[in-house]
């Protein structure tokens, strides 16, 4: 097994368990959420498109209030179950949502606050699967691993539309919350195994020896305290900026899709198929450059052309939509940016956390990924609407994002010295 991994990622044989436990609960974690976010996506539409904007605002207010009490319960709950309790917590709220399905209670409001939910969910569960995986490996592991680590998760959001696009006209919508009901439960027992691991046979960061007794503990400090050493720290200042630009992006194109298929494609289930074909490929192409390409350009090179990879083809992906605004130019460029981000960007940026404090990479991580993320989605959503509504059409609104990848692009390169340094 080590002789057949190392062909596509350089890990010793004492770090097998260790990163097939990783990799197996970010698939999982991963599958549950891709079977469940062209729901997501159609539930936009149905709660109506206009309504986006404002669905964004109401997003942003619920990653605060889920950024607080996530803090409050790390402050507490031992670090080797967090990952099980927010998968669990999760998991009750996907029953509640299949019960007022099933039950035929009011759908376009069902579908609103489900849309709102779903948005914070996928920021949530992903952050502190990260948080706790930052945890477990070394820096120098991180760089040869979690490109890998990340294919996994990749797979599971092959699968995960997939089976959406091939199951959803059989057993209807509703079903799929189910069925990544499922999926979250086995993320949350491969998560506990991954700790044992690093409980048993982990070498620790800095703050101290994994399997130590401060393991079992929380984090520890208070509520805000990651906001407070989020604003302290240069790097976190940075990527909390590169965050912003990548979402204020994403949001320009991902409400231009939306507009285009609500438009062009009719029927709820119709929607929800092509959505799942679009994370296809998206995650397709995303899983070639993790386990092919990611780990061994951090590896050889300074983790900067993997932070730059998104910015710069981004860049690329405006102009061309600037000058060619069809709904195949709008499918092709989220579908290349997004697995770029994935792909490249994304693991490089974990990288990163692997040189802060404990209490850094579980509470100000977890701000920066839900509360800068949406809070960058809900400015961007209302300007893109007042864009819209100005007149401009999809190429006029490409061609703003332009100036944004270049400055995207030079955090990308700052962050990349400040790591090395």
């Amino acid at each position: 097994m080590v002789r057949a991994l190392r062909k596509v990622v350089d890990v010793k044989e004492e770090e097998v368990a260790a990163l097939a436990w990783a990799a197996l609960c970010f698939f999982c974690l991963l599958c549950g959420w891709f079977v469940i976010r062209p729901l997501r996506d159609e539930m936009g539409i149905t709660g109506s498109v206009r309504a986006l904007p404002w669905l964004m605002w109401a997003t942003f207010g619920a990653t605060l209030l889920g950024v607080w009490a996530y803090s409050a319960v790390a402050a507490r709950a031992p670090r080797r179950k967090l990952v099980a309790i927010v998968d669990r917590f999760f998991l009750a709220n996907l029953l509640a949502f299949f019960a007022l399905l099933a039950l035929g209670f009011q759908r376009q409001w069902v579908a609103r606050v489900f849309f709102v939910w779903a948005t914070v969910f996928n920021l949530f569960v992903v952050s502190v699967f990260w948080s706790v995986v930052s945890d477990v490996f070394r820096p120098e592991q991180g760089r040869r691993l979690f490109g890998f680590v990340a294919a996994g998760g990749t797979a599971g959001a092959i699968v995960g539309p997939l089976l959406t696009g091939l199951l959803v006209r059989r057993i209807g919508a509703e079903a799929l919350l189910l069925l990544s009901s499922a999926l979250l439960e086995l993320s949350a027992l491969c998560a506990l195994r991954l700790c044992r691991w690093r409980d048993r046979f982990g070498a620790g960061q800095a703050e101290g020896t994994a399997g130590a007794p401060g393991d079992a503990k929380g984090v520890g400090g208070t509520p805000l305290a990651g906001i407070r050493l989020f604003l302290r720290s240069p790097l976190l200042l940075g990527i909390g900026l590169q965050t912003l630009l990548y979402t204020v992006t994403s949001t320009f194109l991902y409400l231009q899709l939306m507009r285009l298929v609500a438009a062009g494609v009719a029927g709820s289930e119709e929607r929800t198929q092509l959505f799942a074909w679009i994370d296809l490929s998206v995650n397709v192409l995303a899983l070639v450059l993790q386990t092919a390409v990611t780990g061994r350009l951090m590896a050889a090179f300074t983790i900067a052309v993997a932070l730059a990879s998104a910015p710069l083809l981004s860049a690329v992906g405006f102009a061309t939509v600037a000058v060619v605004p069809t709904l195949a130019t709008v499918i092709a460029v989220h579908a290349v940016r997004k697995a770029t981000h994935h792909g490249m960007e994304r693991p490089a940026r974990e990288v990163l956390f692997t040189r802060v404090s404990r209490e850094e990479r579980y509470k100000s991580k977890s701000f920066l990924d839900t509360v800068v993320y949406r809070g960058g989605d809900a400015i961007s959503g209302s300007v893109e609407g007042g864009l819209t509504a100005a007149g401009l059409g999809l190429g006029a609104v490409s061609a703003v994002a332009l100036p944004l990848t270049a400055l995207w692009a030079a955090v990308a390169f700052f962050l990349a010295r400040r790591h090395e340094a």
